[in-house]
Formats: C-alpha cells, sequence, structure tokens
C-alpha cells in the first residue's frame, strides 16, 4: 500500500537516504542539489545546494547532525542539517566520490571515489590525513564493521577487500620505532612500497598519523563484473553486495565471542593432532599456534537470486534473528525476500512483491483509439492497453517486439508491427492474438493506417512497402467471422524503409529510407513522384498536415524541415532538439505539430509561423515516441526512464512573449549555475569554507539586502531632513511612513534590515553574501552593532558578521571609518555571545537534572512494580502451602 509521495524538484532522482531517527529523508538530485524531507508531514524544507553535478552518495553521522554528499563533480561537503547550512567543502578526489562514511567516535570521514583512491579526512582539521591507493580499478563502495576496526572495499572486480585499522592510541607510545622507509626518503614524507600483492601502500611519518590501515586479505565474490552496491545492516553483522546482475551475495561477520570459540575449537582439533603425532614425554612442551583466517572471520551465507537485474538493495535484522532484505529492481519491481543467516543452509523466501501495470522495458510504441479514451503502449515483451481517464491498464497481452501500431478501426483489435517483421494481430474484447503474418524479412520499422479506414501500409527493413486490406474470414473455431489481413501489393526500394505516411487525401505516399531522402509516390499507381533531399542523416519520423499541404520531417542531424507537398520545396528548416529526433506527429485539423527528441524534452511548434511555441519538460531520458489524440487535446510519451507521461490541452491561453521571457530567465539561471565563485583575497581557489555554489536564489537574496540597505539609507536621509525643518520651523510636523515599512507594521528601516536578513534561507545566507558588494557592508556592520546590542538573532548576526570580517578582511582593515565600529562589535559581541552560551549551559543543566529526576522516577517505579510483583508470588505461594496442608 502507498503511503507518501514526496513532491521533489523537475530533477531525477539520484541518491536517497534516510536519517539515524528515520524521520527524514536526505534526497540527492542529478542537478547536484539535495533536500531534506520530513517523512511525518512530506514536506522538503531544507534544500543545500553546493555541487555542480549529480549527487552520488549521502550518509548521516550518528545522530543525524551532520550529512555528508559525495557527486560526480568530485567534491565532499558536509552539511550540518540543524542549521541548515554548509560546513565545509573536501577536495581531493579526481573523479566522482562513490561513498563516504563517517566514524562512530571519532571526528574522521573515510570516502572512496572512481579514481581508485580512498581517502581519509580529519574533519577537526578538514584535511586528507590518509590515502589508500591499494586498489587498481575504480572502488566503487565501502564499509566500516568490527567496531569500524575493519574496512571493506569492493571494486571493479571479484574481489572485496579487507584492510585492518589500528587507530593512535591503540598502537603504543610516540616512540614507537619508525616504519622502514624506502632508501633516499626523508623524514616526513609520505613513502610508497610494493605489498605482497602487488599493489601500492603508503607509509605515513609518525607524527602525522592518525591511524594505520594494513591490507588483512580478500573475500573472493562469485560475480566477475564490479561491485554495484556494498552494505552491511544496523547491527553490523551481516554484509552484502552485489554487481549488475541479479544475484545478492550475502555474507556474516562473526563476533569476537564466536572467533575465540572458533579458535579454541582449532586449537583442541591442533593439540590433539599433534599428540597423536608427537612422543609421550614431548606432550608437556607442546605448544600450537592456531591463526584465523579472514575467511574464518567473514563467512559466506547464500546467495539471493531476484528475478530481474538489482538497482539497489537495503538490509533489516529483525531482533527474532530473521534477515531481510528489500530490493528495487531495474525493470520497476520491489522485491522483499527473507532468510535465516544463522541456520547451516539457509533458505531465501521471496515473502512479497510489489507492482504496478507498467511495462517491464521500455515503450517502443503509442496509439489513442479513435474515441479518445483508450492508450496503447508495447514494449519488448507485452502490449498493453490503459484507460486514459483512470490512468489504469485494463488489458495485457504478451508480444514479439514491439516497434509500431495502431488501433483498427472501430476499436475492437489492434495491429502490432515487430522487430523480426512479423503482423501480430489482437482482439482486445478476450485479450487473444488472433493471427500472426510474417509480413517483412527485417524489422517492420512503420505503419500506416490508409485514410479511408479498409486497409494500411508497411515498411521495412527488408527495402519493401507493401500494402495490406482488412478482410473478414472463417474462424477455425467458432461458426463466426473474424477479422484478417490480406497484401494486396508491393513497392520494392533501393534502401531500408524507416518510415511510411499516407497523405490524407489518399494519393499520395511518403517513404523515408536510409539514404537521408523521402520519396513521394503515387498510392494507385506507385510511381515516383518527389524526392525530398537536405537531411545529413536519415529521416526517423515524419508526417503530413491534415490538409496535406505540408510534411515534417524529423532526422537523427537534430533538425526537423517542413516542405510543400505540391513541390517539394523546404520551406523552412529548424534546429528542434538536442539529440535526434524520435517522432513527429501534426495536431488534427491545424499546422502545430509535437516533436519529441533523445534530449528528454518534447517541444511544439507552428508549421506556418515557423515558430517554437512551448517545450514540454519532465522525462529524466530519451523519449522513444508520442502519439497524439484525435482531439488533440492529449498526448502521451514514453521515455527510457521507463514511464508514461500523459499531457492535457488547458483552456489557459499560451501568449508567446511570455514563453519566451520564461525561457529566457531559465536560461540565465543555468548560466548563473555555471559561473564561476566570486574570488575572495587570501582564500585559495580549492578553500573548504566555501560550501555552496551561486544561484538565482542566492542572487535575489543579495538583491533583497541590497534593496533593504538603500531603504535604510533613504530613511535616515528623510528622518535627518525631517529633523532639521522641524527645528527650523519649531514645531513637529508627521513624518510619512513609507509603504513597505508600513506593510511589515510600521516597523523602523534598520528593523526591516533585520527582517530581511532573518527571512534568507539559512542554506543561502553565506553565498548571498558573498556576491554582496563591499559598499553595502559598512552599513551592514553599523547595523549589527545596534542589534547584538539589543540582544537579538545573536546566532544569525555574529554568523553573517564573522563571514563579513573573512572575505572583506583587507579593505575592512583598512579603512579608519569602520576602525571604531569594529571596536565597539569586538566588545558588544564577545559580552553578548557570553550571555547566550551562559544561557543555553543553564539549560542544559536543567534538562539535564529533569532527566535525572525522570530516570530516577522511572528507576523507582521498576522497583515498585518489581517489589510487588514478588509480594504477589509469595502469596500464592502462601496460599498453595495452605491447599497442600489442608488435603494432607
Amino acid at each position: 500500500m502507498q503511503i507518501l509521495i514526496l513532491q521533489g524538484l523537475k530533477h531525477e532522482v539520484t541518491f536517497l537516504c534516510p536519517s539515524p531517527d528515520g524521520l527524514h529523508l536526505a534526497v540527492g538530485y542529478e542537478d547536484g542539489s539535495i533536500r531534506i524531507f520530513s517523512l511525518l508531514s512530506g514536506e522538503g524544507n531544507v534544500t543545500f545546494n553546493g555541487h555542480k553535478a549529480a549527487i552520488t552518495s549521502l550518509k548521516y553521522d550518528q545522530l543525524g547532525g551532520r550529512l555528508a554528499s559525495g557527486s560526480k563533480d568530485t567534491d565532499t561537503i558536509v552539511w550540518d542539517v540543524i542549521n541548515e547550512s554548509g560546513l565545509y567543502r573536501l577536495k581531493g578526489h579526481k573523479d566522482a566520490v562513490t561513498q563516504a562514511l563517517f566514524l562512530r567516535d571519532k571526528n574522521l570521514l573515510v570516502t572512496s571515489g572512481k579514481d581508485t583512491m580512498v581517502k581519509w579526512w580529519d574533519l577537526d582539521t578538514q584535511h586528507c590525513f590518509k590515502t589508500m591507493v591499494g586498489h587498481r580499478t575504480e572502488v566503487w563502495g565501502l564499509v566500516l564493521v568490527s567496531e569500524e576496526k575493519r574496512l571493506i572495499t569492493g571494486a571493479s572486480d571479484s574481489e572485496l577487500r579487507a584492510w585492518d585499522i589500528a587507530y593512535l592510541r591503540e598502537i603504543g607510545d610516540p616512540e614507537e620505532p619508525e616504519p622502514k622507509k624506502v632508501k633516499g626518503s626523508s623524514p616526513g614524507t609520505q613513502d610508497t612500497h610494493e605489498a605482497e600483492d602487488g599493489t601500492l601502500e603508503m607509509d605515513e611519518a609518525p607524527e602525522d598519523r592518525i591511524l594505520t590501515c594494513r591490507k588483512a586479505g580478500s573475500i573472493m565474490r562469485e560475480g566477475r563484473d564490479r561491485v554495484v552496491n556494498l552494505a552491511v545492516d544496523r547491527t553490523g553483522r551481516i554484509l552484502a553486495c552485489h554487481g549488475t546482475d541479479s544475484v545478492l551475495e550475502v555474507f556474516r561477520i562473526l563476533s569476537k565471542e564466536e572467533i575465540q570459540k572458533k579458535i579454541d575449537k582449532k586449537m583442541k582439533k591442533a593439540k590433539k593432532k599433534a599428540k597423536l603425532n608427537s612422543c609421550k614425554e614431548e606432550e608437556e612442551d607442546l605448544e600450537v599456534n592456531v591463526e584465523m583466517t579472514l575467511q574464518d572471520e567473514i563467512q559466506r551465507v547464500t546467495n539471493i537470486k531476484t528475478s530481474a537485474k538489482i538497482k539497489s538493495f537495503d538490509l533489516i535484522h529483525t531482533p527474532q534473528g530473521e534477515l531481510k532484505a528489500v530490493f528495487l529492481l531495474q525493470n520497476n519491481l520491489v522485491e522483499l525476500y527473507s532468510l535465516n543467516p544463522s541456520m547451516s543452509a539457509p533458505q531465501t523466501v521471496r515473502t512479497n512483491r510489489i507492482t504496478i501495470g507498467g511495462h517491464r522495458s521500455d515503450v517502443r510504441t503509442l496509439s489513442f483509439s479513435s474515441d479518445n479514451i483508450a492508450v496503447l503502449s508495447a514494449a519488448a515483451d507485452s502490449v498493453k492497453i490503459w484507460n486514459r481517464s483512470t490512468l489504469q491498464c485494463i488489458r495485457t497481452m504478451t508480444c514479439e517486439y514491439a516497434l509500431c501500431s495502431f488501433f483498427v478501426p472501430g476499436d475492437r483489435q489492434v495491429v502490432i508491427g515487430t522487430k523480426t517483421g512479423k503482423l501480430q494481430l489482437y482482439d482486445l474484447a478476450s485479450g487473444n492474438l488472433l493471427e500472426t503474418i510474417d509480413a517483412h524479412d527485417g524489422a517492420l520499422w512503420s505503419l500506416s493506417l490508409s485514410p479511408d479506414q479498409r486497409g494500411f501500409v508497411t515498411g521495412g527493413a527488408d527495402k519493401s512497402v507493401k500494402f495490406w486490406d482488412f478482410e473478414l474470414v472463417k474462424d477455425e473455431n467458432s461458426t463466426q467471422k473474424r477479422l484478417s489481413v490480406k497484401q494486396t501489393r508491393t513497392l520494392q526500394l533501393d534502401e531500408e524503409v524507416l518510415c511510411v505516411s499516407y497523405s490524407p487525401n489518399q494519393k499520395m505516399l511518403a517513404v523515408s529510407l536510409l539514404d537521408c531522402t523521402v520519396k513521394v509516390f503515387y498510392v494507385d499507381t506507385l510511381k515516383f513522384f518527389l524526392s525530398l533531399y537536405g537531411h545529413k542523416l536519415p529521416v526517423i519520423c515524419m508526417d503530413i498536415s491534415y490538409d496535406g499541404a505540408l510534411i515534417a520531417t524529423g532526422s537523427a542531424d537534430r533538425n526537423v524541415k517542413i516542405w510543400g507537398l505540391d513541390f517539394g520545396d523546404c520551406h523552412k528548416s529548424l534546429f528542434a532538439h538536442d539529440d535526434s529526433v524520435m517522432y513527429l506527429k501534426f495536431v488534427p485539423k491545424s499546422h502545430l505539430f509535437f516533436t519529441a527528441g533523445k534530449d528528454h524534452k518534447i517541444k511544439q511548434w507552428d508549421a506556418d509561423k515557423f515558430e517554437h511555441i512551448q517545450t514540454l519538460e519532465g522525462h529524466h531520458q530519451e523519449i522513444w515516441c508520442l502519439a497524439v489524440s484525435p482531439s488533440g487535446d492529449y498526448i502521451v510519451s514514453s521515455s527510457h526512464d521507463k514511464s508514461l507521461r500523459l499531457w492535457e490541452r488547458t483552456r489557459e491561453p499560451l501568449i508567446l512573449e511570455e514563453e519566451r521571457e520564461m525561457q529566457r530567465e531559465a536560461e540565465y539561471e543555468e548560466s548563473v549555475a555555471k559561473e564561476d565563485q566570486p574570488v575572495v583575497p587570501g582564500e585559495t581557489q580549492g578553500d573548504s569554507y566555501f560550501t555552496g555554489k551561486k544561484t538565482i536564489e542566492t542572487v535575489k537574496a543579495a538583491e533583497r539586502i541590497m534593496e533593504a540597505i538603500e531603504l535604510y539609507r533613504e530613511e535616515t536621509a528623510k528622518m535627518r531632513e525631517h529633523k532639521a525643518i522641524c527645528k527650523a520651523a519649531g514645531k513637529e510636523v508627521p513624518l510619512p511612513i513609507n509603504p513597505i515599512l508600513m506593510a511589515y507594521g510600521s516597523i523602523s528601516p534598520s528593523a526591516y534590515v533585520l527582517e530581511i536578513f532573518k527571512g534568507i534561507k539559512s542554506s543561502e545566507l553565506e553565498e548571498s553574501l558573498l556576491v554582496l558588494p563591499f559598499s553595502y557592508v559598512p552599513d551592514i556592520l553599523k547595523l549589527f552593532n545596534e542589534f547584538i546590542q539589543l540582544g537579538s538573532d545573536i546566532e544569525l548576526l555574529c554568523r553573517c558578521l564573522f563571514f563579513l570580517l573573512r572575505i572583506h578582511f583587507g579593505q575592512i582593515t583598512s579603512n579608519q571609518m569602520l576602525v571604531p565600529v569594529i571596536e565597539k562589535l569586538k566588545e558588544t559581541t564577545i559580552s553578548k555571545v557570553s550571555q547566550v552560551r551562559d544561557v543555553i549551559g543553564f539549560n542544559m543543566a536543567g534538562l539535564d537534572y529533569l532527566k535525572r529526576e525522570c530516570e530516577a522516577k522511572s528507576e523507582v517505579m521498576f522497583f515498585a512494580d518489581a517489589t510487588s510483583h514478588l509480594e504477589e508470588k509469595k502469596r500464592k505461594k502462601k496460599k498453595r502451602e495452605k491447599l497442600i496442608l489442608t488435603l494432607t
């Protein structure tokens, strides 16, 4: 049962991460943004913008206060979830970051990337103190197990590598002897040497070392391809991974007690064996050494085979010892499996499956019924009929790989053209396949129903165009007649046929060929009439307008050409899409047409004025086909993102100027996001301080601050003038209030500036201040001094103040006018911050006291319950004893 839908941004979701408390969900998007949704309300109030490419990894720390995000832009950013701001950006990887993990007890972060590196970061100093170079291929995943003393990594080969981690306090004294150096190395440098397995390892100088990593061994996977996902359950006892296939490999990590039991058992066996082989005199001096291998500590449990390729998975270890694994599969299914890992031969059972009536592969053809109610969609294995109004699948029929289709007049049967060149005729009432006809020797690329509705034409890869008529034949299984088709004529051509289309008057037939031309023939005599040439690549789609005056062709060269069908002249060539034009269809009874492309967009065009009318965005992958309803009110489209989207024409008038303006705004927003960050004097380009990125929201926030400062300057100047006038006149004259200030409740201009600062999102605050010109900073500093003295919003003001001081340090210190302001700020800030700190300390002490009181009360209640229970037992015992005495 569906519980909740989280309405996100228009971009594709690339990563999900639940918070440790289970109340929030962090969602990473393709454009690099992150949103945090509340699972109680379903709202996403927190948005982080810092990455320039798709999010590839998200991970919360143990308390859920920090979030680490990795991206294809090679950066790792640590975000403060509570304060809704970025803490620091960690640069070091040379390719996409694949995984990031916080350590539980130490302020450390470990990340892996496609650059074959695993990096350890000290979050106190925000620098990488260790790089593991023991992988020859991309590192796709990593997990920490055995109380964070072992790291397991998965790469592009069939090995899971295990690394033993020893922390500084566990290594010994600081005076521990230095590791062996390569000849010629100097102290304090990092040296590499070749390990036993041929990989490079790195030794660090002891003074720089926080931890050491030594390779413990490898676990061989059964899969030969790369690791896609590697994860452990919350207990850290079950390890699982999968590749690009449909098999999840499950391993069990033994606890210390289980490992000790194994060692004792092995010792017993080894001693017994040694006693048999040795003399009795030597029994007392017998010593046996038993070593545990990595395979003994991490045992293979079983493999879980799913019904399709795995996209992602998650594990739940129940208190009863049962392991549950939930899978999201490549074909849009969600499956739940359970097993008992403690058994010697655990059996996996599929306990549940979530499926909806969609296709399991890409839809390659769509068609509307004549009454606009039913929609046909066909893919590699099935044909589905959908009710347009309810969006429910009402009929599913198995078929071969479908490429084209249409409803037979009357909407009781459908015809499907397949990749093997067959025509399949289905009856919708029963869902049965009525007939299969071998129409072409190669793929049957296109079908076109004749305007008189008595037949249709097919075009295939065997360089032929075939004409078919509908006919009624006697059914072998019943006395009634059924629909069938018979071939009437064949038109043989020199090139492979890609698309065919009848003219509305049924006099012309347009045929698109592999030689990049479109040839037009007379239907009655099949004589050649016109050749439309001009495309650089083959024409994939075309359509003829309702009046037969125009033909529009869409090609793999990304262009759409509009031709006159009378003389074959090209009226206009339009650069339509950023990739191949996959489908083109005229709106009935108009010269408007829609195109769909591999650039994920659907566009509407005017064939008379040669104008782009609107763009429909929604798909995340290549669009394969679309269909326009006979009424022109609906469009349905299919894409490689496994979705069908239904578009409805609204009654709202479309104004082209507004559309152009919206398009320009969208382009401007994209250009703003691609701009480089402003250069700050004294900061290096890869400085970890700046975590955000410039967006249209941050630019607008900076503009609001500038407008507020301008208003403050105007109002203060007015007030000074007003005072001078009143003084000269010798009487008080009321000053008219600014309408903006009146809207905020007739507040003062300085209070209005504070309200503007409060209204800026916490995640966008630094970036807004970064693009603010320095000419506004002196006024802001003076206002901050006033606000801090009043004691309002100390935390927000200090955050803004310290950021401005950092980025404008040189200009502020060189400005003599600002020296007294900074001195005052120093005094007021220190005193007010110490006051706030005292209040917070007092509140925390109070909360601790209340916590202790609650715990003490609960303990008293627990003991009271226990004592009353004991007294009850004693009373019952006495009653039983009395009964026994009376019976005896």
